[in-house]
């Protein structure tokens, strides 16, 4: 089996078939990736040699397929958008989101030094690998990455900006962060931190599974992953092409860009802070959401057991995004066809 794949044109096999059951566990990959901040779904679709098709699949949304909804020939809009390819692997991708949410939830709230520790390592990494894809570090690219750099470092500060409330923002959330499925090296879940919403989503996908088990079910939530789920779908086809637009004409300059927005954000995830927020006399950080409390960003007082953990997390972090680097290299150099 080789790591590059096209769409089906023969006779497909009943579902499900096995190749189904390969493209779910390629999407549980991609979608337990894109919830943690730092690794790009895209990274891992190019690991798992899906990239191209899933882009393909992607960019199909277009005039061609509402010429074949508008005459109701289904089995060629099946065709055209490679539903055999993408409704498996999207049913993987949500399945792999949602089964990792409440853990990252729980991490936030009750370990956030170790979980930033972690998220720290694999955004630097990632940094320095955009940083490599800039081919030249021309005046204009160093330009474009220290505006980047500064402008998101002032955007993330602790007390820089409160994220709107609102159904219109979080479905502006889901433009913005699902790009990142289709661009490797950047993560949807680090825009999502970068945005203020990454606790608000994790912590809905955490808490309406369980709701729908025990039978209530929260319209409010119900609604906001709604309208951020149609987010993602508007983003993902309006972006896709516009992403692509750049990467064809304007690589280099758009990845000192995305570097640059890296770098910066690093301020956001540094993991040794001091929760300064004004509680009353009688609560409790816990009675606090984490999306209200108020952090400041500290260097370490003592080189305690809790300071070598989050070291040791950043390291194993870094190597753990160059491993995965070198995988897609390998791959990439010696994909043939698959499936």
């Amino acid at each position: 089996m080789s790591h590059s794949e096209q769409p089906v044109t023969q006779t497909t096999p009943k579902f499900p078939a096995k190749s189904d059951l390969i493209q779910v566990g390629r999407g549980l990959l991609m979608g337990g990736a894109d919830i943690i901040p730092g690794v790009s779904g895209g990274t891992v679709a190019l690991i798992l040699g899906i990239y191209q098709r899933l882009v393909t699949a992607i960019s199909h949304c277009d005039a061609r397929l509402f010429q074949l909804l508008a005459k109701r020939q289904w089995s060629d809009v099946a065709v055209h958008l490679d539903l055999r390819f993408v409704l498996p692997l999207g049913v993987g991708i949500l399945t792999g989101v949602v089964s990792l949410a409440s853990l990252m939830h729980y991490l936030l709230d009750y370990h956030l030094q170790l979980t930033l520790s972690v998220f720290f390592g694999l955004i630097l990494a990632s940094s320095y690998l955009v940083a490599q894809m800039v081919k030249r570090w021309t005046v204009l690219n160093v330009l474009a990455f220290l505006a980047s750099l500064a402008g998101v470092y002032i955007l993330v500060g602790e007390h820089s900006i409160q994220p709107p409330e609102g159904n219109l923002y979080v479905f502006f959330c889901g433009m913005i962060a699902i790009c990142a499925m289709i661009l490797p090296g950047i993560s949807g879940a680090l825009i999502l931190i970068l945005l203020g919403k990454y606790h608000d989503v994790t912590g809905l996908l955490k808490t309406i599974p369980k709701e729908l088990l025990k039978g209530n079910i929260d319209w409010s939530g119900l609604v906001t992953v709604f309208v951020f789920v149609l987010g993602c779908l508007i983003g993902l086809i309006l972006f896709s092409k516009v992403l692509r637009w750049l990467l064809h004409n304007y690589h280099t300059l758009t990845m000192a860009v995305l570097c640059g927005l890296m770098v910066g954000s690093l301020r956001r995830i540094w993991p040794f802070k001091v929760d300064v927020t004004p509680y009353t006399a009688d609560q409790t950080p816990e009675m606090v959401p984490f999306k209200h409390r108020i952090y400041e960003n500290v260097w370490p007082a003592a080189f305690d057991g809790q300071f070598w953990t989050s070291i040791v997390l950043i390291i194993v972090a870094a190597i753990l995004i160059w491993g995965l680097d070198y995988l897609s290299q390998k791959y990439a150099m010696h994909g043939t066809s698959e499936l």
